[in-house]
């Protein structure tokens, strides 16, 4: 069994050199056909075995090759933010610097900045809703990692669906009491009235699944705290199937770069760091280009949006 690819050329190439077989015949059962058993022959016949040895077939000079500075530059935007090429391609567009998203991709494989193992995913055909801003909000909450003074911590986040746009912030308890100031705090924010919130079916959010108004027809009996102030500002509340996340998408989608991105890569001692941290990160989360919004940020697709549909003064 040949062990190199040396080998297994030199296997096919020498009977037909020493002329035990004729290379039509050999090309009859050869996988790798016709053409390349006569390169292989005629590599063999000039260079010896040195000539069955593969080389790389990228050029070793282009004319129109990318200058070193900016594919160091390109190294060093990826390395520090973990963009991909096209997320890239649009910063440096603002730069001033043109360079395709292939380029960009090109160079990040040759330096080994992407992922090497990838699972096929299963491909579905979406119907992309367009949504307005304010139309649909999702809200969850993620534990903070660890524990900070000794105390555990909740991230409470809104994230609109339509502009991307995001808030977070930080509470010592997660109940309902907290996610009716979180909401509140996001309607004072938003630069639009909010419709309608989307969330999971936890406790701090209705009591359908959980508590003593449990029931088999699941319909809760009172009305949770969250909800009535949904009611009192007209604001529609929608909630995922059980068991069932990725409905909510969007917010997990923002948790996963939270983690990524700012969990683990900074340890927090107090509170007071973690929230400055917070606040930095929200900001430059709504600054950044984002793929669904066609490499706007939040922040410019909601200033494009009001300057052509200017918000209704909440009363």
């Amino acid at each position: 069994m040949a062990k190199t690819i040396k080998e297994e050329r030199l296997r096919w190439v020498v009977p037909i050199v020493q002329k035990e077989i004729h290379l039509v015949d050999a090309a009859k059962v050869c996988p790798y056909g016709k053409r390349s058993l006569e390169r292989w022959v005629a590599a063999y016949r000039e260079h010896g075995e040195g000539g069955l040895i593969p080389h790389s077939t990228e050029p070793k000079h282009c004319q129109g090759e990318t200058a070193i500075s900016l594919k160091e530059r390109v190294i060093a935007i990826r390395k520090k933010t973990k963009k991909c090429a096209l997320k890239i391609h649009w910063q440096l567009k603002k730069e001033g610097i043109l360079i395709h998203e292939r380029t960009v991709g090109k160079i990040l494989k040759k330096e080994s900045l992407v992922r090497k193992y990838r699972v096929k995913k299963i491909k579905y055909e979406y119907i992309k809703a367009e949504r307005l801003p304010g139309e649909l909000v999702e809200l969850d909450v993620k534990y903070v990692p660890g524990r900070i003074a000794g105390k555990r911590y909740f991230q409470y986040t809104a994230i609109d669906t339509a502009s991307r746009w995001r808030y977070i912030r930080v509470y010592g308890e997660q109940n309902g009491w907290n996610s009716r100031l979180f909401l509140k705090e996001v309607m004072r924010r938003f630069p639009h009235p909010l419709q309608a919130v989307k969330t999971d079916n936890g406790f701090i959010f209705t009591n359908r699944y959980t508590g003593t108004y449990k029931r088999l027809d699941r319909m809760p009996v009172g009305v949770h705290a969250f909800d009535a102030f949904c009611n009192k500002y007209n604001i529609i509340h929608y909630l995922i199937d059980p068991g069932k996340p990725a409905q909510n998408g969007t917010v997990e989608r923002s948790h996963r770069e939270d983690q990524e991105k700012l969990y683990g890569l900074h340890t927090f001692n107090n509170l007071r760091y973690l929230q400055r941290m917070l606040r930095e990160w929200n900001m430059y989360y709504n600054n950044l280009e984002h793929c669904g919004l066609g490499g706007k940020s939040p922040n410019e697709f909601l200033a494009e949006y009001t300057k052509v549909n200017p918000p209704n003064v909440r009363t």
